[in-house]
């Protein structure tokens, strides 16, 4: 089954709980959204607000994967406020449900991203992930380069840091 893309779906109290299951599930399967597990819907829902949030003021555009209806992944794009750094945009908090993923789905979420910034005339895309997962490979495969990494940024746990990678995407 194949993923339908929405930028900014009306987010009701549904969908908002559908935000903070997606991210718990993603964040206990190991998925590198800001978080290391365990953690619970309560550790979740105070950055999903401030997402949200930044959504609602326009800091930020929800790209929301569904299937079905069910939202089912995320992308957040962020806008740079600074003048002379409005033509690219950071790419956040991107997420598949782990039920979902290793069948292209984060692939075709990425390919939807790139869609929807050339839409918003972005010169680039920049996104930062965590080292030692594989990531730069998997954004690599959709045409990510790395342009940077700052050694042992990320510490996930006590004698367990990891590399702060950026990537960057070119759109024009």
């Amino acid at each position: 089954m194949s993923m339908d893309f929405a930028l900014d779906p009306e987010m009701n109290v549904e969908r908002h709980e559908e935000l903070v299951r997606l991210w718990t599930d993603v964040s206990n399967a190991g998925g590198a959204v800001g978080f290391v597990p365990p953690v619970t819907s309560a550790d979740i829902r105070p950055q999903a607000d401030e997402h949200l949030a930044a959504v609602a003021e326009g800091r930020f555009r929800m790209l929301a994967a569904l299937q079905g209806g069910k939202l089912v992944g995320t992308a957040f794009f962020s806008f740079n406020t600074h003048r002379l750094m409005r033509h690219w945009a950071w790419l956040v908090t991107v997420m598949v449900h782990p039920s979902l993923q290793g069948r292209g789905y984060g692939a075709e979420l990425l390919r939807a991203a790139e869609r929807r910034g050339r839409e918003f005339g972005l010169a680039g895309i920049r996104l930062g992930c965590r080292s030692g997962l594989g990531l730069e490979r998997f954004y690599a495969s959709a045409g990510y380069k790395e342009v940077g990494r700052v050694p042992a940024a990320i510490r996930v746990s006590p004698g367990d840091d990891r590399d702060d990678v950026t990537m960057w995407l070119p759109l024009v």
